[in-house]
């Protein structure tokens, strides 16, 4: 359910909320200071409006529903927006998505500028940097929006604790889950949820706050602007010459959401899983950067005239982002470490051959034609379709047993929308070892999944065209096909597309065997 927070009616200034009900009706009201505090959880110190707050950007690339650059608007103090670029910290952006971070800053920064502010771009240490910029432009505050993976949370407080005790007032904000990682909790044994059903059920319980800020037409400015180094622009990596196709930024990450709720979400339901129709929102890049709100999507998709169906699935995927978010902030070693330890001792396969059906893997180039289509466009577009995603991730995992670890880094390095959660979550799942995982001998039959979610070959076709020449189930097994057919397709199995490096039976009974001898 939605709900209404009992201040609308106690109008008072310009920014606007939307309240989204439960018959996905919509009203507009506004929020003076002292409410906005009391809605959005927003609590800062009376300040001074001369000094200027540093606004602290890392993941929240966007101006709209930002609840830190909410506070420092509320606050009436001139706002000096800040993003450091940390090479030193956490988990590094893989290639894909450092080009989508660096494209998405140069969108930011042509925001700020049309409403009279600037983006300062920092590099190095966030703690030096930060301490260099209070110090140049005598700000009284540094504001920002909280991160969840372990390393985030580490430096996060030990900025906070520095800047506190420099008498600095450090505030940080939720503008990227619909609820905390710890809000959410087993009523029984006020555990967090280990299963996604349950977990949503009570989100939905309650209550969905999808109430939005608008941004300002214009920002404050300091009496000065301090030194800005020059944006990057990472090169995109090898092979990915489709990434025009995105409009990274927070314009288009509402340009996509428009195109979703216009035209795909009608078909979302049903058509979800079928990867050559236009059923997905394709918005999960646009997450990743925080270009766009959760809180946003629930409010304009509740507002929209769109199929009930789609909508509550629609919603489920966000809620599985959400139960993502807290898998990693209560189990922090997630990229590293099984969640079910049973799993730990599992015999991988290590060795040149290994080491070559994880190149062909990672290539497209494993004879299954819907896995190597997946892989391929994961190369080209930095993105692949979620059903495809669990196809190719089951594939390495039980078909060439290869760790999920080297799986979750490939698509962290080749992926737009390589989340910290969704990324090492999804894995997990499709591993069996993780939380609310599919069990370990869910083992997709790849030649079964291209017939039944691909059945024209669009899809297949599209990523392997040297495959265009076959039809029907041949094109999921082209080595069954006869050897006419496959002349007549101008296709050599070994030379214009590679012989299956695994048989599909063998790999299947291998894997159970070594699950069976775990369990």
């Amino acid at each position: 359910m939605f709900y209404a927070h009992p201040a609308i009616g106690k109008c008072g200034f310009q920014q606007r909320v939307f309240f989204a009900s439960v018959s996905s009706a919509a009203f507009a009201f506004v929020l003076s200071w002292p409410i906005l505090r009391e809605a959005f959880a927003i609590d800062v110190k009376e300040l001074p409006v001369t000094q200027p707050i540093i606004v602290w950007f890392r993941q929240d690339l966007r101006l709209d529903d930002n609840m830190a650059v909410a506070a420092c608007v509320e606050a009436g103090a001139p706002m000096i927006a800040l993003f450091i670029d940390d090479r030193q910290q956490g988990r590094q952006a893989g290639a894909v998505s450092l080009w989508w971070r660096d494209q998405s800053l140069r969108a930011l920064a042509n925001d700020l500028q049309r409403r009279g502010s600037q983006l300062i771009f920092r590099q190095g240490d966030a703690a030096s940097q930060l301490n260099q910029l209070i110090d140049e432009t005598k700000a009284q505050a540094v504001f920002w929006n909280r991160q969840y993976d372990a390393e985030s949370i580490a430096r996060d407080t030990a900025i906070k604790a520095d800047l506190q005790a420099q008498q600095i007032n450090a505030e940080s904000f939720n503008a990227t889950l619909l609820f905390e990682p710890w809000e959410i909790r087993s009523k029984t044994a006020n555990t967090p949820f280990k299963v996604f059903t349950p977990f949503w059920n009570a989100c939905q319980a309650h209550g969905i706050d999808a109430r939005v800020w608008d941004a300002p037409k214009q920002f404050l400015a300091p009496n000065v602007w301090p030194q800005s180094h020059a944006l990057t622009e990472a090169a995109a990596p090898e092979g990915a010459e489709a990434l025009d196709q995105w409009q990274p930024g927070e314009d288009g990450a509402r340009k996509a959401l428009r195109h979703f709720l216009n035209e795909n979400i009608h078909g979302y339901a049903d058509g979800r899983d079928f990867p050559a129709k236009p059923a997905t929102s394709r918005l999960a890049p646009h997450l990743r950067w925080g270009e766009i709100s959760p809180r946003r999507l629930f409010a304009e998709t509740a507002a929209a005239r769109v199929s009930a169906n789609g909508q509550k699935k629609f919603f489920a995927e966000i809620g599985w982002r959400e139960f993502s978010y807290q898998t990693l902030f209560h189990n922090p070693d997630l990229k590293s470490t099984c969640l079910q330890p049973k799993f730990e001792p599992f015999p991988w396969r290590e060795g040149a051959d290994a080491e070559a059906d994880f190149e062909a893997w990672k290539s497209g180039n494993t004879g299954y034609p819907i896995v190597d289509a997946g892989m391929r466009e994961l190369r080209q577009t930095g993105y692949m379709h979620n059903r495809v995603r669990m196809i190719a991730a089951s594939f390495l995992i039980k078909h060439l047993l290869i760790d999920w670890r080297r799986g979750e880094a490939w698509f962290w390095k080749r992926l737009a929308d390589a989340d910290p959660a969704n990324n090492t979550a999804s894995w997990q799942w499709v591993a069996g070892c993780g939380a609310d995982a599919a069990p370990y001998f869910r083992i997709f039959n790849p030649i079964i999944q291209g017939q039944k979610f691909d059945p024209d070959g669009q899809y297949t076709k599209r990523y392997v065209p040297e495959l265009n020449g076959l039809s029907g189930k041949m094109l999921f097994s082209p080595w069954l096909a006869k050897s006419d057919l496959l002349e007549n397709a101008n296709i050599q199995l070994g030379q214009s597309y590679p012989a299956p490096i695994v048989e599909h039976d063998f790999a299947r009974n291998r894997a159970l065997d070594i699950f069976k001898a775990l369990a």
